[in-house]
């Protein structure tokens, strides 16, 4: 719900294509990258896009935050929780702001020999935006399950009190 569905929206980590498949099935319109079709995001982007959407090979987190901020466009990165407390991450954020959304259950990722495990990763997960004037440093979302495919709605509880 916070992306907008005139924008083209580039999955620049797309592997095989799953965040792609749910975008496109969402209404909007996306061109993917990734490094197994010798994309390297470091040095590649396609000529027209107006939101990166990912989940970043975790390793190089910090530096593809790095770049993200760089190329000036809004993002979304699903990155572990984590990032938040850590020194890189906070000069980033620090400098150029971030808006979270954070996960009420944990992501079930489809790993590349497991498969899905049923369970959720061991570590929570948060969507770390910039651009998307969510209007609010936090928000907190749900996650909805329906035939594997996870369903993002946005919850507008009241503050307690």
């Amino acid at each position: 719900p916070y992306l907008d569905k005139n924008w083209l929206i580039w999955e620049s980590a797309a592997g095989n294509g799953q965040i792609v498949s749910k975008l496109q099935l969402s209404g909007f319109d996306t061109v993917s990258s990734d490094l197994l079709t010798s994309q390297n995001f470091f040095d590649y982007s396609p000529p027209l896009w107006d939101c990166q959407v990912t989940n970043p090979p975790y390793s190089i987190k910090y530096q593809w935050l790095d770049r993200s901020y760089q190329l000036g466009k809004p993002f979304a990165l699903l990155l572990p929780l984590e990032t938040l407390g850590a020194q890189q991450g906070q000069k980033l954020f620090e400098c150029y702001g971030v808006e979270i959304i954070l996960l009420n259950k944990r992501v079930n990722f489809n790993m590349p020999i497991k498969g899905y495990s049923g369970n959720g990763a061991q570590f929570p997960t948060a969507w770390f935006t910039f651009g998307l004037k969510i209007g609010q440093s936090l928000t907190f979302t749900k996650i909805e399950r329906y035939d594997d495919v996870a369903t993002f709605y946005q919850s507008r509880t009241s503050p307690p009190g």
